[in-house]
């Protein structure tokens, strides 16, 4: 039964998101009959389509909790930040469902029952928030892993992956040093044994073992590996195991073959064409919603530098296969920014940054006119973050695998944009880089539409910004 348990860890988000979906879906049925115990004729008419206002109500809320990270794997926060987001989630959900009453008047529950229904859903889903975070911590209910090396590669697990919210879901049993192998994980980690791998595994209940010895050739126990593939246990590469752990590719362990062998990069005609439409649909949307912003953002830009200073900044960016195009923004620092021709990164702090550039860079206001890149096809709406030709000529030979991240479109948002903060070194380039090429490889449109949603915890916070 442990085992049963262990192997589902990986869905246990999913497993939260299903049962806050259910106890919110409930929270507004139960503040439906208390709002109208005492009036039957109006009980009889709020009940008409209960259900599926319900989950209207539910799917709502859940969206707003996505926006806010808060079904993120690796999300590392106090109990003070997970209430407050919670609140920001259920204010921002408060809203969409105001909205979607108003374009949609069959759908209104009355403002009563929609406080209640907040409230109880606020306690309900923080409760079981505070349940699932004891639970998720159970060394019990963990999947249980064994590394078949001890050498530099596996290592890398000893040394990236050190942090609660990096094994939520697994523990780390021991290593297994292979016989020649110069062993750079400490002594009191290792499992020095004589016993056959398929015994060990038998013994300490392993669930999963990750293969990461550094040198292959005549180092791999088939027959014992097999023997634990018909036992029913996970065999994983390690370059697969980070991938799936920490949603990056681990740059110093990726071997050019798992990329040309492992699945992912999916570039076929009927992705493409979801992709563009996805762009052209989620690009018109923001474009309605934003236009009054924009609008403000041009006439604040207008005031603060003067009639004739220019509101827009074009500026060469790298898109797909390594082609140009001009990328459009707000302008935020002054028109002098770069007056020696130089390319610089934005610092922390930059003196070149205007007063309202400080603040659109912020709530990113100054990107939106990308969308116009977007509707003409140079950029995505999600995809790894365009950069300056003079800095991808440098970091393509200083970072082995950075041209790859040029296979698609770049985005107005990614998944190292949520993921990593900005890089503004050759190091956390390298680290982003980590990032982008997960999302390059395991590209889907769910996985777009869920980087747009979280995108919006981006903005709130103003993380990454500079």
């Amino acid at each position: 039964m442990l085992r049963f348990l262990r192997r589902q860890s990986m869905r246990w988000l999913a497993l939260l998101g299903i049962c806050e979906l259910m106890l919110l879906a409930m929270s507004l049925t139960l503040a439906t009959y208390i709002r109208y115990a005492h009036n039957a004729d109006e009980l009889a008419e709020f009940t008409v389509h209960l259900p599926e206002r319900s989950m209207v109500f539910a799917s709502i809320i859940v969206i707003g909790m996505i926006a806010l990270g808060q079904y993120q794997a690796h999300i590392r926060m106090t109990r003070f930040g997970l209430v407050a987001r919670q609140v920001v989630a259920f204010v921002l959900g408060g809203i969409l469902l105001a909205i979607g009453y108003y374009v949609v008047p069959q759908a209104y529950v009355g403002r009563g029952v929609l406080a209640i229904a907040l409230l109880l859903g606020f306690i309900l889903v923080l409760g079981i928030r505070l349940l699932f975070l004891q639970l998720v911590e159970v060394e019990a209910l963990k999947r249980r892993v064994l590394i078949l090396g001890a050498g530099h590669r596996a290592a890398q697990i000893h040394n990236q992956m050190r942090r609660r919210t990096d094994r939520r879901g697994f523990c780390v049993v021991g290593y297994v040093p292979r016989i020649d192998e110069t062993v750079a994980v400490p002594e009191d980690h290792l499992i020095r044994t004589n016993l056959p791998l398929h015994v060990l595994v038998q013994r300490q209940q392993i669930d999963e073992v990750v293969v990461g010895v550094d040198d292959r050739r005549g180092h791999m126990p088939m027959d014992d590996l097999l023997e634990c593939r018909q036992m029913g246990i996970t065999i994983t590469d390690l370059t697969s195991f980070f991938e799936r752990e920490s949603g990056r590719l681990q740059l110093t362990i990726l071997d050019p073959s798992w990329l040309v062998f492992s699945g992912g990069f999916n570039a076929t005609p009927l992705r493409q064409l979801s992709k563009r439409c996805f762009d052209l649909g989620a690009a018109a949307l923001l474009l309605i919603l934003c236009w009054p912003l924009m609008l403000l953002e041009a006439l604040a830009i207008m005031i603060e530098s003067g009639v004739g200073q220019p509101i827009l900044y074009r500026q060469e960016r790298v898109g797909a296969h390594g082609r140009t195009f001009l990328l459009l923004k707000f302008r935020s620092m002054r028109t002098d920014a770069e007056r020696d021709g130089i390319a610089r990164w934005a610092a922390k702090n930059d003196d070149r940054v205007t007063r309202v550039g400080r603040i659109s860079r912020k709530l990113r206001v100054d990107e939106l006119p990308q969308l116009w890149n977007v509707l003409k096809g140079d950029m995505s709406i999600v995809g790894p973050r365009p950069e300056r030709p003079q800095f991808v000529a440098d970091l393509a030979t200083q970072i082995r695998y950075y041209s790859l991240r040029h296979c698609l479109k770049p985005g107005l948002a990614g998944w190292a944009q949520l993921s990593y903060p900005y890089g503004a070194t050759v190091e956390e380039a390298a680290e982003k880089l980590k990032y982008d090429l997960f999302y390059v490889k395991n590209h889907n449109l769910l996985l777009d539409l869920l980087i747009l949603i979280q995108t919006v915890e981006v903005v709130l916070f103003g993380r990454g910004a500079r």
